[in-house]
């Protein structure tokens, strides 16, 4: 049953994938995150989980992973920062659910002297399992980092190390001030690296629950590179936009000033602003039809006094003191016609205002319509059912965080 699951979560996120239309300038910029998403694709696909081991340097990480494997791959000294680069093994365990699962050790995330930072951070954020190795109480340094791989949706397991030199008072009292420091909401499990303590519960969660975590951490790749990619389309548009609502406004000022004539003036408004409604569903990848156009600019009308009032009542009204301006001209010898001026340039001010709104309001209408016919991956993730309440709450509070960090709508014009 698990393979049948990890199988279809797999071809579902091809699916999604393959779905979207990237352009080449897009291709280009997001090369690096793409190839990383589609390394993270092809575990998934092969059922290949990744554990990852972090911690600050001369914790014992590569001395952990050597326990582990009952090898020494990864090279250990005495002297801190003995590892530089991120190092991957594969490692072999009894009756394992997944056809592989692979080791990772990192430098310590304290080393200066760290080449290719952006590389350890890109190979942990593709670990979906944190071995988080620390050899006493936590420090501040220890805790940002164990805060920041919560917040990034990462499944956490506190390796306590060196333990040694401790007696079991002292033992107790560490992993008693560890867990005070620890989120209170989240169960985050603290386990000794003492004889087969850690390879029977790492052995253990691999087989209960690797296949969701893989799963997991796959979604959430291809939910930070969805973003990414909104966001780099949003301010390409949101500048497009402006240019379109700065065009349409200069059109309509231009009319509205001009045009005596109190039907054809309304009238041109309402297509002006109908037009204006098409290119920007243009923009936003949505294409409406004129009558879809119609329907949103009369909602956003309907809905928004202001605007109403501003694109009917004013107009009339102005539209009315300038014909009896015109009216009355030959009567005063043209003195009537003082006011005409500085009439039509408030009437004109107000058109371009009122197409501001007008433009911002179907915009932001137009980008919910062209969301709601696209699944994004958060989507694909809140439907996946947690019998355990503890994973659930691992990736609730990524949602939580990308919910309150996606502010789409600072990106709308």
């Amino acid at each position: 049953m698990k393979q049948l699951k990890i199988n279809k979560n797999y071809l579902l996120l091809k699916n999604w994938w393959e779905s979207i239309d990237l352009t080449n300038y897009e291709k280009s910029f997001f090369n690096r995150e793409i190839i990383s998403f589609n390394q993270q694709l092809f575990r998934l696909k092969e059922k290949k989980i990744r554990i990852g081991a972090y911690g600050k340097s001369g914790v014992g990480k590569s001395s952990v992973l050597n326990y582990l494997l009952k090898k020494d791959i990864f090279k250990t000294d005495i002297i801190n920062g003995t590892t530089r680069e991120t190092q991957v093994e594969e490692w072999n365990i009894k009756d394992q659910i997944l056809d592989s699962i692979e080791l990772l050790d990192s430098p310590g995330f304290d080393f200066c002297d760290i080449k290719s930072l952006d590389k350890v951070y890109s190979c942990l954020n593709h670990s979906d399992i944190i071995l988080f190795i620390v050899s006493g109480d936590l420090n501040r340094n220890e805790l940002t980092e164990i805060s920041s791989l919560i917040k990034d949706g990462k499944k956490i397991i506190l390796i306590l190390n060196k333990i040694d030199l401790l007696n079991k008072i002292e033992l107790k009292e560490i992993i008693e001030n560890i867990k005070i420091k620890l989120p209170k909401d989240l169960n985050i499990p603290i386990i000794i690296n003492h004889e087969n303590n850690l390879e029977n519960y790492i052995t253990k969660i691999i087989n209960q629950h690797g296949e969701i975590f893989l799963t997991l951490n796959s979604l959430q790749l291809a939910d930070k590179l969805f973003l990414q990619i909104k966001e780099q389309r949003l301010k390409r548009r949101q500048k497009l936009a402006q240019s379109t609502i700065g065009k349409f406004s200069t059109i309509k000022a231009s009319t509205v000033a001009l045009n005596p004539f109190i039907f054809f003036d309304i009238a041109g408004s309402f297509a002006l602003d109908t037009a204006l409604v098409s290119e920007l569903s243009k923009i936003y990848g949505l294409n409406l039809k004129g009558e879809s156009s119609r329907k949103i600019f009369k909602n956003i009308s309907i809905n928004n006094l202001f605007l109403g009032v501003t694109q009917v009542g004013v107009n009339t009204s102005f539209n009315l003191v300038r014909k009896v301006i015109l009216l009355t001209a030959p009567f005063t010898n043209g003195l009537s016609l003082l006011p005409y001026g500085p009439i039509a340039i408030i009437q004109a001010a107000i058109a371009v205002h009122s197409t501001k709104i007008l433009g911002k309001l179907a915009a932001k209408e137009i980008f919910k319509r062209s969301k709601a016919s696209f699944i994004e991956p958060y989507i694909m993730i809140q439907n996946i059912s947690f019998n355990d309440p503890e994973i659930f709450k691992h990736i609730n509070i990524y949602l939580t965080k990308r919910n309150f960090n996606n502010n789409s709508v600072s990106f709308l014009p």
